[in-house]
């Protein structure tokens, strides 16, 4: 998955040399689920990650790109894209699609086996430092995923995709009867809207990066607070301890106010909604004939109903 443009070595090249790299070769990168992602290697042998975006359009590429270097200049341990040699703007283009380097980060990504309750605490204070820096980064637009825009992913699912209708139709309801229940008035900021362990590098068991802020949006702060839970303390289900962990962490930087932590399973809720059916659309009805998707959507649906089980409620309340 991830991969839906080839970048020859010509290409690579030519590339490059926009942002002052001389490319000797270009690797697919086959992680990813909306992007073609590749690590480029210079006549030196320093490496660069390269994306080009399948999605985003030439304007949300460069606000995340812009967003970056705030980032970075913040302190946040992020990676700040690399600038043109003879633009301002971070972002060439390939075929018309936005294309962008990176200086390349070594890091590790943990599969949820290997996720501890340290890792947890620092997953959470690094969000918090996000939360906390919002006000020098900058308002973003409201993103790709509110609730129109996937009630929009519901249409097309029932349209083009009738083995998943039935559970659109599920998730539809779902979405209305949260989208009603959802609080106005919460404190929101910059919010990574996607941090998942695939976008936090560790070296060792410090984080070296956070990563892939393409759904970096204006929203609830305990809206991403919840995605990350749902991310990083459900296996086979949820961890407990984990989720304590990462709150911990969390408000440790930050406190939850009281909206929030009450608020906290329907911004869940919404989240494993969000996450149904973007699944559906980016790995269901793209996986090849006969073969399961990489991601399935129905342990999101899984989580949903230990949400409305009231499975977040007590470690929230202990920690929070």
């Amino acid at each position: 998955m991830g991969l839906f443009t080839q970048l020859s070595l010509d290409e690579a090249r030519r590339l490059g040399a926009v942002f002052g790299v001389d490319v000797v070769r270009v690797e697919a990168l086959l992680e990813g689920s909306v992007n073609s992602n590749f690590r480029l290697t210079d006549a030196a042998g320093t490496r660069f990650f390269a994306r080009v975006y399948e999605e985003q359009d030439l304007a949300g590429a460069k606000a995340e790109l812009e967003l970056l270097g705030r980032l970075a200049r913040a302190g946040i341990p992020t990676t700040p894209p690399l600038a043109r040699v003879a633009a301002k703007s971070e972002v060439a283009t390939l075929d018309g699609k936005p294309f962008a380097m990176y200086p390349w980060i070594d890091g590790e990504i943990l599969c949820q086996a290997r996720v501890t309750e340290a890792h947890c605490e620092k997953v959470g204070a690094a969000l918090s430092s996000i939360h906390v820096a919002s006000p020098r980064l900058g308002r973003l637009g409201e993103g790709r995923f509110r609730v129109a825009d996937l009630r929009a992913r519901l249409d097309r699912i029932e349209r083009e995709s009738p083995e998943h209708a039935g559970a659109a139709l599920h998730i539809r309801a779902k979405l209305d009867q949260y989208a009603a229940k959802r609080e106005r008035e919460l404190p929101s900021g910059v919010v990574h809207g996607d941090l998942f362990r695939d976008n936090v590098l560790w070296r060792e068991q410090d984080i070296a990066a956070l990563i892939d802020f393409e759904s970096a949006s204006h929203g609830p702060l305990c809206f991403d607070l919840a995605v990350t839970i749902l991310a990083w303390c459900y296996g086979s289900g949820w961890s407990g301890a984990l989720v304590r962990a990462l709150l911990r962490g969390y408000v440790s930087g930050r406190r939850l106010e009281s909206r929030e932590r009450d608020a906290i399973s329907v911004e869940g809720a919404l989240a494993c909604l969000r996450f149904a059916t973007t699944r559906i659309t980016d790995f269901s009805m793209r996986a090849p004939a006969g073969k399961p998707p990489l991601r399935d959507y129905r342990r999101f649906l899984a989580r949903l109903e230990d949400i409305e089980r009231g499975a977040l409620d007590e470690a929230v309340n202990a920690v929070a």
